[in-house]
This record gives structure tokens, C-alpha cells and sequence, in this order.
């Protein structure tokens, strides 16, 4: 074993519950109270602790609220979600809220919290062309500070292992098996993988930026996973900004609002996600190399994106370089010594904020630059068996009795993993499938997808069920079940396009966390005046996300 180092990001809080800061892509982010944060296993960095959160919008906007005029109201409540909203947004008084979303407005212009406008045509392509303020909420919303500790406590539990799992070749290739028959997209994963197994490629750094993702769920009370990202986690850059928005707010409104500026923290998320590719960087051990960040080719989100290019040159000085895989393919080569060039830069570290759908291999040349930048000294974020650890069925595969066992040694960290799963099913459980078949609206039905929006919930689960066993094929290996979780309502009010929403929504707990692996006889680590002897390992500081 080498040395490792393992972090996270909290946030802080309004009395005893966590408040939530909005997430671009949808909506909210998390503060907790200073005082007292969890900190069981990362005593040696208390100062990095801070955490960002992320709320996923379940419902469409249905009520617009204009800058002049008319009364608030609230949207139509998700049908299934919920009972009650955490905060009641319906007493805030018209011309309060104009005033709010004015000022949050012009502050999101003047700041960078902003995404491509998808109506104008080079918003993808040209930077500072057809910008738009991202989506967020305009105030922010409570969460239960327990429940947030113990998400930080399981971070650092599912960075090491996605790690354990990823160095287990044969198990990922036996849990996917029958994914590849039916799934074209993990199919040329597996086979990436299997190319790798057999020249025994090693990967002596591994660099793995995850986020986790849960549900609080109203009837149990139990913090249940949603499930774990191991690639193109995205807005640690935009997410941020959030936390300086709401207490730039509260500020000035806080006190008619009674909410307190000083409990929302600051957010480091995304200069922390900077510092695990900066040290990656530099255990790669050639100051000419560059980080390598893998995008999309008409990419609106850029500016998270370039909010972490601009941090890895501020802060350490470390260059970027963005490629699309169709460029890659076209511009990049591989020396003799392993060393990735593309475009004539040497990449030390390869940072992918694309590659997770199908729809971003097109053709032949992005598999081959996926295979090109596997097959290179380069460290890979993810590499591919991180990436494969990631994907639905491992996390099905994972609750199953006696298989984390394989993985993780300690006994009180296999029994917090286990109280958090959810429950997960193959479609060859034919008992569990006929009760999805009868009571759809218990379950939701996930094929093998990263990105958002693939989900079937609902009736649509029945169908599809039905569907599959019609056709008798191997199709229902492309899907798991899960249990489905429903959160409590909250009542939000959401910006977007420049008009203020009130509706309530549901939201997930995200947690970043990092994880560097250095597969050397020893390390310094000079900046915390840490030395690692042979064979040791420890988890310097954890940071985590909504």
C-alpha cells in the first residue's frame, strides 16, 4: 500500500438545522453551524472542512413570480413527496422578494454565476458570449445537521471504497457481465478495462473527485444513498459562489427575513477540488506537463469549469488545457514512455468533465481517445475502473449480504455503509420485480447512466417492466430497481432566466469528496509537515458537497 489522502467540504448552519445554498444545475447548498463540526477522522486540516451541497429540482417551476406586481404563490406539490415543507416561504412580503431578486441578480452578473444562455447559438463554444445567470435558490433552506454529519462521517468511507473495488478487476468484470451484453455504453468500458488487465496496466497515483448523493427520507428519517458519482461531478466552482450570494442577501435582508448572515460559511469547495489535482499534478513530477480537462463539445457550463482552471494557475501556478475526445483523438499521441501529448502538451493529469453518457462517443474516434489516454502514464480522473466502480449495478451489487466484506475491513464503517443503502435489486429477482409490477410507485427503475434524466418512475416503471418481460431478452440487464425514497417538500423560491419561481421541490444531499492514492514506498507530504512510512496510509482532511 502507498499513502493516501482523502478530503471533503462542509458548510454551517441556522440553529439546529443545516441551511442549503442553491446548486446551478437545479437548486440548493448546505450550511452548518461552525461550532462543533465533525471532524472524527480528518483532526489534522479542521480548516478545510467545509462542505458544499447540491439540490436537485424533482418538479417543474409552475408558478412565475414577476419583478412588479401579483401575489406569491405556491406551486403544485410533487404527487408521492413528502408531507410537510421545512420553511414557509408564503408570508415574505411581495416587494421584499422583488428587491431580493433584483439584488441577487445584479450580484450573480458581477460575480461569475453564470452558464451559456442555450438560446443564443455560440454560448457553448465562445467564452463571454451569451451568458445567463445559473439557476439557484434564491434563499436558503434548512436540512437536519445530524443527518449532514453523518454524511461527512461516510465520506471518507466511500472514497477508499470505490478505491478497493477499483483495484478488483475480476469483480467488476463478473458484476458486469451481463450489463454487457444488453448496454453498448458499459460494453466498450469493459472492454477499455479488459485492455488494460491484460498489458497489466498499473496506475501508481490514482486521483478520484466523487460526489455521493442522498435522500432524506420522510418516513424513516434514515439518510438513504442515492447513489455514488465517480465522474464529471460538476459545479465545485459555480456551487461556491452560492454560499457568498445567500449571506451577501442576508445582509441586507436578513434581518426581515429572520435569518442570520453569520451562519452561512464560507465555501472552499472549489479551490479544494483545485488542491487534489494540483497535488496530483505534482506528484506526476514534470512542471512542463499541464492538466488536461475533458469537455463537451458545445459545453454552457463552462465557467465552473474555468473557475478551476483559473484556481489551479492563481493559486499553483499549474496550467489547463481543454480538449474535446474528438480532439484528443486527432492531436494527441503517445511517447515511447508512456507520456500523453496532445496538441503538443505533455497532460499530466486528465480531468474528465465528459466521456460519462453515450452520447458523448459519437463514433469510433472518442472510444479510441478514451482507450489512448487509459493507455498513457497520465494520471486519469477517473481512470476506468474507477469509473466502472461507479456505475449503478456495482452499487447494487455492493448491498448484497457479505459482498462489502470483500472491501472493507473495519466493522463499524461496513455497518455506517449499510445504514445508509437504500434497497437495490437486480431484475432477475422475480419476487421483487412482481411487486414493482404491482406497486410501481414504491420503486425506480435506473439503467446504467450517469448525467440526470434517466430515471423511470411511477406507471412508467410497470411499462417498462412489462415491456422487458415480453420481450424476454437480456435487456433488463441494461437496469436495476431501487427503493424509492421521499423526501420531505420544501416551498423554494428558484431563480431562473431572470424570472423568480415558487414551487416546492425535493432535494438530495451531495457530498464531494477526494481521493488521492500514491503508490510509492513512501511520501512527504511537505505543506503539513507529515511524514509516511512504508505501507501507511491516512485521510489528511475530507470536503463534501451538495
Amino acid at each position: 500500500m502507498g499513502a493516501s489522502y482523502s478530503l471533503c467540504s462542509h458548510s454551517s448552519t441556522l440553529s439546529t438545522h443545516t441551511l442549503l445554498h442553491s446548486h446551478p444545475k437545479a437548486t440548493a447548498f448546505s450550511h452548518i453551524r461552525q461550532s462543533g463540526l465533525p471532524n472524527p477522522s480528518f483532526k489534522l486540516n479542521p480548516t478545510n472542512q467545509i462542505f458544499q451541497t447540491h439540490l436537485r429540482i424533482m418538479a417543474q417551476p409552475s408558478q412565475v413570480l414577476p419583478l412588479q406586481g401579483g401575489q406569491v404563490e405556491v406551486g403544485e406539490t410533487q404527487e408521492g413527496n413528502g408531507t410537510r415543507p421545512l420553511l414557509d416561504f408564503h408570508g415574505i412580503d411581495q416587494e421584499l422578494v422583488e428587491k431580493i431578486v433584483y439584488d441577487a441578480l445584479v450580484w450573480s452578473s458581477l460575480h461569475g454565476l453564470v452558464v451559456g444562455d442555450k438560446s443564443v447559438q455560440r454560448s457553448g463554444k465562445v467564452p463571454g458570449v451569451g451568458m445567463v445567470h445559473a439557476p439557484f435558490a434564491l434563499l436558503p433552506m434548512p436540512f437536519p445537521e445530524s443527518h449532514w454529519k453523518q454524511a461527512c462521517e461516510l465520506a471518507p468511507i466511500f472514497n477508499e471504497l470505490v478505491d478497493r473495488v477499483s483495484l478488483d478487476a475480476k469483480f467488476l468484470q463478473d458484476s458486469l457481465s451481463r450489463t454487457k451484453k444488453s448496454d453498448a455504453f458499459t460494453s466498450g468500458l469493459l472492454d477499455i478495462h479488459s485492455k488494460m488487465q491484460e498489458i497489466n496496466k498499473k496506475e501508481d497515483i490514482r486521483l478520484g473527485l466523487h460526489r455521493s448523493d442522498y435522500m432524506l427520507d420522510e418516513q424513516t428519517k434514515l439518510l438513504l444513498q442515492i447513489e455514488m458519482n465517480t465522474i464529471s461531478c460538476s459545479f465545485p466552482g459555480l456551487g461556491c459562489l452560492v454560499s457568498d450570494l445567500h449571506r451577501s442577501l442576508l445582509n441586507h435582508y436578513g434581518e426581515f427575513l429572520g435569518l442570520d448572515s453569520k451562519r452561512v460559511p464560507n465555501n472552499p469547495a472549489a479551490s479544494q477540488f483545485v488542491e487534489a489535482l494540483a497535488k496530483a499534478w505534482t506528484e506526476y513530477n514534470n512542471p512542463r506537463a499541464v492538466v488536461m480537462f475533458v469537455v463537451q463539445a458545445d459545453e454552457r457550463n463552462m465557467y465552473d469549469q474555468h473557475w478551476l482552471s483559473a484556481l489551479l494557475k492563481e493559486i499553483h501556478n499549474v496550467s489547463t488545457l481543454r480538449k474535446t475526445l474528438a480532439e484528443i483523438d486527432t492531436e494527441g499521441e503517445l511517447l515511447p514512455d508512456g507520456t500523453l501529448v496532445v496538441g503538443g502538451q505533455a497532460i499530466a493529469v486528465v480531468y474528465f468533465r465528459a466521456g460519462y453518457t453515450p452520447n458523448d462517443y459519437p463514433s469510433e474516434s472518442e472510444w479510441r481517445a478514451r482507450l489512448l489516454m487509459e493507455q498513457s502514464s497520465a494520471i486519469k480522473c477517473p481512470s476506468i475502473s474507477y469509473h466502472l466502480a461507479g456505475t449503478k449495478k456495482i452499487q447494487q451489487e455492493l448491498v448484497k449480504p457479505n459482498v462489502l466484506e470483500r472491501f472493507v475491513d473495519n466493522k463499524d464503517d461496513i455497518a455506517k455503509l449499510r445504514k445508509c443503502f437504500a434497497g437495490l435489486w437486480s431484475l432477475d429477482d422475480s419476487d421483487i420485480v412482481k411487486d414493482a409490477i404491482e406497486r410501481p410507485g414504491l420503486y425506480v427503475m435506473k439503467p446504467q447512466r450517469e448525467g440526470g434524466g434517466n430515471n423511470i418512475y411511477g406507471n412508467d416503471v410497470r411499462e417498462a417492466l412489462v415491456r422487458l418481460q415480453k420481450e424476454g431478452s437480456e435487456a433488463d440487464a441494461a437496469y436495476i430497481l431501487m427503493q424509492r425514497i421521499f423526501p420531505i417538500v420544501s416551498r423554494t423560491l428558484l431563480m431562473r432566466n431572470g424570472i423568480c419561481y415558487k414551487d416546492d421541490t425535493v432535494s438530495e444531499l451531495g457530498i464531494y469528496g477526494a481521493y488521492l492514492r500514491y503508490m510509492t514506498n513512501f511520501w512527504v507530504f511537505v505543506s503539513f509537515s507529515l511524514y509516511l512510512g512504508p505501507g501507511r496510509s491516512i485521510k489528511l482532511f475530507c470536503w463534501h458537497c451538495w
